[in-house]
């Protein structure tokens, strides 16, 4: 089995020669003389486990030389024992203040060295064996809460014409836009899944209309308009902040900015920006698509509508800023390609 290595900070090389003897027996040993060495030194390979750390140092103290290991998120997580003869109480509060795990006094005993060495060692290992662990339980119920995610948005789908890559590419529509907002990565990559959700309602409507190849009569739109409703009731079941964004959208998706829209008649802001990007990614992306009773139209079409309706059924700053990024819109048409349904 490898030794683990051990970096020896010292200047003094009557106290690296005693240390090596000490630690020979049990782990590989490498040698920096001063605090700029360490710096370079402790990211050669195999980087060490562990670091014995002199507090006088020709060039920069252990103190600095300390801080700037643990503000490096390569070094950071390496422990750090000052080998010192320094016993002043500021001193050794001033050391746990910049990182430091533990103090050995000069001159120093072997047997106390080895074990609070292989002590450290032993806590970092198990530190560092519950972080993966909580990363890859972390990475799992993520992966499970978008495998449920992806089976509520076909769901909502199943029964319906549209094609299963028009949830997919509005999605990428919404993301394009919510970034162009200047919304945080996480945020806009949060709506990118949300949005997928938004017509899960139509999961409650009678296939009669849902398939019906030609437009709906009123009395049939009363029970479209449903799925708005529909869906909010199941999503906001879901208490997270992904399925609460959701549900805000499958309910106000078809709100309009003068308030001539469904289910509640809202007007400009009092409809969620959420609900109002996913209202121009959805109907840019359903007029540009054929559907039974109609043709898909072209995107210059498409563009025109969007612009035509800025202050009536769209936000106008949001119509603004999506048809900015024309290109990037699209782009991503040019991408979500019927063929590539299965791309994500």
């Amino acid at each position: 089995m490898q030794k683990s290595t051990i970096l020896i900070v010292d200047d003094e090389s009557n106290n690296i020669k005693l240390l090596r003897e000490i630690l020979k027996d049990k782990y590989e040993t490498r040698v920096a003389l001063n605090g700029e060495e360490a710096i370079v030194r402790v990211l050669l390979q195999p980087m060490p486990e562990l670091i014995l750390l002199d507090i006088m140092l020709p060039d920069m103290d252990g103190f600095e030389v300390c801080k700037k290991l643990k503000a490096n998120p390569q070094t950071a997580a390496i422990p750090v024992i000052f080998i010192t003869a320094m016993t002043g109480m500021d001193d050794e509060t001033h050391g746990f203040e910049v990182g430091a795990v533990d103090y050995i006094q000069k001159p120093v005993s072997g047997p106390i060295t080895l074990a609070r060495i292989a002590t450290h060692i032993a806590m970092a290992n198990q530190k560092r064996d519950c972080e993966k662990n909580v990363e890859l339980k972390t990475r799992e119920l993520f992966a499970n809460q978008k495998a449920g995610i992806f089976m509520l948005a076909e769901a909502g789908h199943y029964n319906d014409t549209e094609t299963g890559v028009h949830i997919w590419r509005m999605s990428s529509y919404s993301r394009a836009l919510a970034q162009a907002l200047d919304w945080p990565v996480a945020q806009a990559e949060m709506l990118e899944l949300a949005a997928p959700m938004h017509d899960t309602g139509k999961i409650g409507i009678p296939d009669s209309i849902l398939k019906a190849p030609r437009k709906l009569t009123d009395d049939e739109w009363v029970i479209m308009k449903q799925h708005t409703t529909i869906g909010y009731s199941i999503l906001s079941q879901g208490h997270t902040p992904i399925y609460n964004m959701a549900a805000d959208i499958a309910l106000n998706h078809h709100e309009k900015w003068n308030g001539t829209g469904y289910p509640n008649g809202k007007i400009g802001e009092d409809i969620p920006l959420s609900a109002r990007i996913i209202a121009i990614a959805d109907v840019f992306d359903a007029l540009t698509m054929s559907r039974p009773y109609k043709k898909s139209w072209s995107v210059d079409q498409a563009f025109d509508l969007i612009r035509k309706e800025s202050g009536a059924h769209f936000d106008p700053t949001l119509v603004d800023r999506f048809l900015s990024i024309e290109n990037e819109i699209c782009q991503i048409k040019d991408e979500w390609k019927d063929d590539k349904i299965n791309r994500k």
